[in-house]
């Protein structure tokens, strides 16, 4: 009997032990931080916002537009002429043959009034000129605002006295209804340009359009914003 019992003692499978279970310590996973957002920058739509004062527009402010209601009689504030707007017009006649000379002129005007020109367009063909209606012959820029007020400080405080043998511009350029039409030969008396980068000499007509009702107010108001009219 004992030799039996070890027998079936031998052929008994081993009880094997339970298994542990083991558990898996997950890593801790790290939340990645949000990234953070910059502040929202504050986007001037076109030139009307006023982000910081200029020196013109603070002088308009404080002591011309008082000078003009005792000179003139104003009874409001809102008779005062104003600066309405400044339309610098390049001609590129050259453009109809070559191209590149309008770029060219886009690209010296959009730096001296730091905003992006419009090409300006025949309005009819002119065959001897070997014109067709609808090409481009020119680029313009419309300033108002902050932008206005900064160009035509720039050009009656820099640009006008680097003219050679410059004695003042004209009285008689006023078109009867308070606006004023002024003429540049060139190009490089704004101190944007760079001469060495300059291909050709290229004229401008800057036109400053105010809301006087007569040239006598118009001329009045660009004489005290510093307009070198001739004595």
């Amino acid at each position: 009997m004992a030799e039996e019992k070890k027998v079936a003692a031998k052929k008994a499978p081993a009880k094997k032990a339970p298994a542990k279970e083991v558990e898996a310590k997950a890593a801790p996973v790290k939340e990645e931080a949000a990234p953070k957002k910059a502040p929202a920058k504050k986007v001037s739509k076109g030139n009307k916002v006023r982000s910081e004062s200029t020196r013109l527009l603070d002088k308009f402010e404080k002591d011309i537009r008082p000078a003009l209601m005792e000179k003139f009689h104003y009874t409001s504030v809102m008779q005062v002429p104003h600066l309405e707007k400044i339309v610098i017009n390049i001609g590129v006649g050259e453009a109809i043959t070559n191209s590149k000379s309008l770029e060219e002129a886009v690209s010296e005007l959009a730096i001296i009034t730091g905003q992006h020109p419009v090409t300006t367009k025949a309005k009819k063909s002119i065959a001897n000129f070997k014109l067709r209606e609808g090409q481009a012959i020119g680029c313009k820029v419309t300033l108002r605002g902050i932008r206005m007020y900064e160009f035509l400080d720039k050009l009656v405080s820099i640009a006008l006295p680097r003219v050679r043998d410059f004695r003042g511009v004209s009285k008689n350029a006023f078109d009867g209804h308070g606006n004023y039409t002024l003429g540049v030969k060139e190009q490089l008396i704004f101190p944007e340009i760079e001469y060495d980068k300059v291909s050709k000499i290229r004229g401008m007509d800057i036109v400053v359009v105010t809301t006087a009702r007569t040239d006598e107010e118009a001329y009045s108001l660009l004489e005290l914003l510093g307009m070198p009219f001739k004595k």
